[in-house]
């Protein structure tokens, strides 16, 4: 029998790629945070033994299907960020939120330059600086979403 957690999980993951989907103005649009990975290393923080490499796959493979991207490379990338934030959870959980926040952009900066590697060699993509623009704001957003998220967590007893 599946649990409500993870209904309850899956509803914010599901928001969040609502949101990474949500029309933007076209001078916002290269700020847009990364939403969905965000919000799955929230989880994969939180309750690791929950959220983990299967979560981001899929998560991942919904992104590409959503956005019209090659087939798969949102699963990889999302899958080496969550691996990589998950074998590491007990030591990123002791640091501070602001920490947390520059270790996350990091997270983030590795999951754009792993993305445009990848787009680079299936579609001939060159770099571009605005590339790196969602790092920043969702390490900006990190705080934020890891508070309104904890909330939740704890009002619904996900554990």
């Amino acid at each position: 029998m599946i649990k409500r957690y993870y209904f309850l999980i899956a509803f914010s993951v599901f928001l969040a790629l609502v949101m990474a989907l949500m029309p933007l103005p076209i001078s916002a649009e290269p700020f847009r945070p990364d939403w969905v990975l965000l919000v799955l290393m929230y989880w994969s923080l939180a309750v690791p033994h929950r959220v983990n490499i299967g979560w981001a796959w899929v998560a991942g493979l919904l992104m590409d299907l959503a956005i019209g991207a090659p087939l798969g490379v949102n699963s990889l990338t999302y899958s080496i960020c969550i691996y990589i934030t998950v074998s590491n959870f007990q030591k990123i959980r002791n640091f501070s939120i602001w920490q947390q926040a520059i270790l996350i952009g990091l997270f983030l900066t590795l999951y754009h330059l792993l993305l445009f590697w990848l787009n680079h060699f299936l579609l001939d993509v060159y770099f571009s600086p605005h590339y790196l623009w969602p790092a920043l704001t969702g390490m900006l957003c990190w705080p934020w979403i890891f508070l309104l998220l904890r909330k939740y967590r704890r009002q619904f007893r996900i554990r």
